[in-house]
């Protein structure tokens, strides 16, 4: 079974930036899509940022677009998300996942691995 370790994360000021790191315990090449998705409460799921897992293409939500940035390393089975710029908006739970459907990578349906969530708030 896949297991997703997630670290990073914390409180920060309107502007500043946090890297989210989320380890597999197994080859992440056997799941389509590797991926961060946020939730704040009351919410559902949005996701934030994929990648291929074989490939580096890469999708993000508008919302981000030009402030973050999904990388990956196959070797290390290591994905991480960098945030800059960061904004009180960006407030949330952020969990990294792997799995998704083809052509949905930022729809959580699909994701059948999850990490534990970390915690992002970002103060104005």
């Amino acid at each position: 079974v896949q297991q997703l370790v997630q670290s990073g994360g914390g409180s920060v000021q309107t502007g500043e930036s946090l890297k989210l790191s989320c380890v597999a315990s197994r080859p992440t090449h056997t799941s389509r899509y590797l991926a961060w998705f946020r939730q704040v409460p009351g919410k559902g799921r949005e996701g934030v940022a994929a990648i291929l897992s074989r490939g580096v293409s890469s999708d993000y939500a508008d919302s981000v677009k030009g402030r973050f940035t999904i990388s990956q390393d196959k070797d290390m089975n290591t994905i991480w998300l960098q945030m800059t710029n960061l904004k009180p908006e960006d407030t949330a739970m952020y969990y990294c996942a792997a799995g998704g459907l083809s052509g949905r990578s930022l729809f959580p349906e699909g994701y059948n691995y999850w990490g534990q969530g970390t915690q992002v708030t970002v103060s104005s």
